[in-house]
């Protein structure tokens, strides 16, 4: 029986070393289909593993953003990892699914966040990693058509909350899926068995090929992800920045107690200054990241992502500082001069510059 990847290169896939889809062969025709229709990716390389045990949801509770300890089954929330200084360590999905609780986290970064959740496990915390990357593949399904496919796979998906998931069977094949964040209109992780992973891809593309659904490739994700200001591993969630100056202020809970880099994220935000936060960019020319941002010769912030979409723009992300964070205002960056096109993520209102 053909495995998985025999499958995609059969579809035109061309394969990254690690074995995640580059591309389908045609760029352009999976970017439209991302933006007009759905596109179905293999993103088995982003990290999934479970949390078991009593105390499961208060370890994360006290390690994260988020107001997790009181989680009801099915319900999930995003969350941020960050030092004792409030700089990025991770960003993950939660959900608890009442046995146990699956982590989503952020590609190549399911070992890291692993071990820095283990380091932290107390004496007497019940508490038990299981690492599902070995057992499971991730498939996303992206695009204004996401939410009629899932429907027809079952009809309680296309109603799922932001980060809610469920269990179904499909293909006579257990899948658990989850709402997650888009890069275009819609979008939902499905957990899939590896034995079954052939049958549901398969099947999944044939519920949605009549709709325009495509199989799409990690470098139309990258394309998508720049496009909709969407910070990402090694890119914007690092150490250089706190997690308010990337548009994730949706994604920190400001009433819960303590976690580790607490006091400065809730210093930041009494206070409602930013000395720099993340926008979205167009770019004259194409521009490698990262790059100097520069106004009048001198650094006004960092270009942090770029991307050539397959249909010829040049579009970036770059965190500036707040007195240029406007609509309209330019830096040079390289031989390309970068334009504001809005604030990325989601950002408070009465959001003022840091002058102290």
């Amino acid at each position: 029986m053909a495995d998985l990847q025999d499958i995609l290169r059969g579809q035109g896939a061309r394969l990254a070393a690690d074995g995640i889809p580059l591309d389908y062969g045609d760029q352009l025709a999976e970017y439209r289909a991302a933006l007009d229709a759905a596109v179905l990716m293999d993103r088995s390389h982003e990290g999934r593993f479970t949390l078991s045990g009593r105390d499961r949801l208060a370890l994360l509770h006290r390690m994260s953003t988020g107001a997790l300890e009181a989680l009801a089954g099915g319900v999930g929330s995003a969350t941020l990892f960050t030092t004792p200084n409030a700089r990025m360590l991770d960003r993950a999905v939660i959900v608890n699914r009442g046995d146990d609780t699956l982590v989503l986290a952020e590609p190549g970064r399911g070992p890291a966040l692993q071990a820095y959740l283990q380091r932290n496990i107390f004496f007497n915390d019940e508490v038990r990693i299981t690492d599902l990357a070995e057992a499971t593949r991730l498939f996303t399904l992206h695009g204004p058509a996401a939410r009629a496919i899932m429907a027809r796979v079952d009809a309680s998906l296309a109603d799922l909350p932001m980060f809610s998931g469920a269990p179904v069977t499909f293909v006579d094949t257990p899948i658990y899926a989850v709402r997650i964040k888009p890069v275009s209109t819609d979008a939902w992780a499905l957990i899939v068995p590896s034995a079954g992973a052939v049958a549901v891809w398969t099947a999944l593309l044939a519920l949605g090929t009549a709709g325009g659904l495509r199989p799409a490739g990690s470098l139309v994700y990258h394309a998508l992800r720049v496009r909709a200001g969407r910070p990402a591993a090694h890119s914007e969630l690092t150490d250089a920045f706190i997690p308010l100056e990337l548009g994730l202020w949706d994604e920190v809970n400001f009433t819960k107690g303590c976690y580790t880099g607490q006091e400065i994220i809730a210093r930041m935000e009494s206070r409602g200054r930013l000395a720099r936060t993340m926008v979205r960019l167009r770019l004259s020319a194409a521009q490698a990241a990262p790059a100097d941002l520069l106004v009048a010769g001198r650094s006004a912030g960092t270009l942090t992502s770029s991307v050539t979409t397959p249909n010829g723009e040049h579009l970036g992300i770059g965190v500036v500082r707040m007195a240029h964070a406007r609509p309209g205002a330019q830096f040079q960056a390289g031989a390309a001069t970068a334009t504001v096109i809005d604030l990325a993520g989601v950002q408070p209102p009465g959001l003022r510059e840091e002058t102290e």
